[in-house]
């Protein structure tokens, strides 16, 4: 869908790793490596992005690092639009709303870098039904055409990996506490 609208293959890619999770920054010769574009391609879409206010860039040592603009009038609206391309928030209606007692959902891994790599790891904090886990995510995984991978914590499991998740910069999806 993103494809008709923005024609740009490039601008899809930073358009999806900005703001799907606010927290991610990269560089230039990041974005190139990892997109596999040329630093040219890049920096033109960045500079685009930049002009017109959804990305803000800071210099860091030798580095100009570019991030996702939260006080944009039309952050909310990107956002929403990168959960509903990627699927997201199919994934929250169709497992979290209907699983219980979920106190915490995070996503990791590549999305919450805001890369769409096709596979959405998805931690899970709470007491829930495994088995009904797995009917709902088959399900979701048809809807959205991605592999969904999961993780089912207590809470004393979730103290105990939490520091890896806030290190990684893991995406709250839900938080009921």
């Amino acid at each position: 869908m993103l494809d008709y609208l923005i024609t740009s293959k490039t601008r899809i890619k930073l358009i999806l790793k900005f703001f799907l999770n606010a927290e991610t920054q990269a560089y230039l010769r990041s974005l190139s490596e990892e997109f596999g574009e040329s630093t040219n391609v890049v920096r033109v879409e960045l500079n685009r992005l930049t002009e017109a206010g959804l990305l803000k860039a800071k210099i860091q040592g030798r580095l100009k690092v570019y991030q996702a603009n939260e006080k944009h009038t039309l952050f909310p609206d990107l956002h929403s639009i990168v959960k509903k391309y990627i699927g997201i928030d199919l994934l929250i209606e169709e497992v979290i709303w209907k699983l219980g007692n979920v106190e915490v959902a995070l996503i990791t891994g590549d999305y919450a870098k805001g890369i769409d790599s096709g596979i959405i790891n998805f931690v899970i904090v709470g007491q829930i039904d495994k088995n009904y886990l797995q009917e709902l995510v088959d399900k979701a995984e048809e809807l959205i055409h991605r592999k969904i991978r999961t993780l089912v914590l207590n809470n004393e499991e979730f103290q105990k990996w939490n520091h890896k998740f806030i290190r990684e910069k893991a995406l709250i999806v839900w938080n009921e506490r």
